[in-house]
């Protein structure tokens, strides 16, 4: 069995004087993928940077403190890879991965978006790029008897039923038609599986990002924008599937949640 969780920090030193210290010592998963870490590994602590029984991997966005993204894994990786290989995004702390002996993981940040601005070009020229490196990665995974897991922010919502209100947010980044189609490739061209949706086709949600404005975390008011996406022979092979939301709003120690699945591998 393969536990993985995936959860974006918002900040991973807040975090961990928030509760993500606690959480992350009573998890049971194998892997935690996180994002938005925003810190250079040498300024964590070594419980966030290296903490003992975990192999870890982190890659820090050359700009101080933005985005930035890590795994930690209890099983020792055969290699590690930071970025994806496109230069103008090779040290901008959005994606790493490791090997391990039976499946590929990725950790995501996908660009955010701001319709009509810089941000959202360059999140159109990161799904643009990093499409095909989706089809490389999925046919060298392949090649060696590995399965694919990519985690993370994926800062899109997919369906209707993936955000609690949707015709309020047609028109905003995160849900425009072609964010959304550009996601219904990777399902339906890459043949990757939305495993949350393999389990749960209907919905609504499960929600993973609450706004901190208003009264979104009360009512329920989310957005699934955290994403587990692999390959059909491992999405088969999920028996269980999670968001630890937290019990209040004043528990949170993030503005999104834990995504944890378990897999049979």
């Amino acid at each position: 069995m393969l536990t993985v969780s995936t959860v974006n920090v918002n900040g991973l030193r807040a975090a961990a004087k928030k509760g993500f210290s606690e959480w992350f010592e009573a998890t049971s998963a194998d892997v935690v993928a996180c994002q938005e870490v925003r810190a250079d590994p040498g300024v964590l602590p070594d419980a966030l940077r290296e903490p003992p029984g975990w192999h870890t991997v982190h890659a820090a966005c050359a700009t101080k403190g933005r985005n930035g993204v890590c795994l930690y894994s209890r099983i020792e990786p055969e290699s590690v890879r930071v970025g994806f290989g496109e230069a103008e995004f090779e040290d901008s702390g959005r994606y790493v991965e490791m090997w391990l002996p039976r499946v590929v993981v990725g950790s995501l940040y996908l660009p955010s978006g701001e319709v009509g601005t810089p941000r959202q070009e360059e999140k159109e020229r990161f799904m643009d790029t990093f499409l095909p490196y989706l089809a490389t990665l999925r046919d060298k995974a392949s090649s060696e008897g590995k399965e694919v897991l990519v985690v993370g922010d994926w800062n899109i919502a997919h369906a209707e039923v993936d955000l609690k209100n949707w015709k309020a947010n047609r028109k905003n980044s995160g849900f425009l038609p072609e964010e959304r189609a550009w996601l219904s490739r990777v399902f339906d061209e890459l043949g990757y599986v939305d495993v949350q949706r393999h389990l749960d086709p209907e919905g609504p949600g499960p929600y993973t990002w609450w706004s901190y404005r208003g009264r979104a975390f009360d009512n329920d008011a989310g957005w699934r924008i955290d994403y587990q996406i692999a390959t059909p022979g491992l999405a088969q092979r999920c028996t269980s599937m999670v968001v630890e939301r937290a019990e209040s709003y004043d528990k949170r120690w993030s503005d999104h949640a834990p995504v944890t699945a378990t897999y049979e591998i």
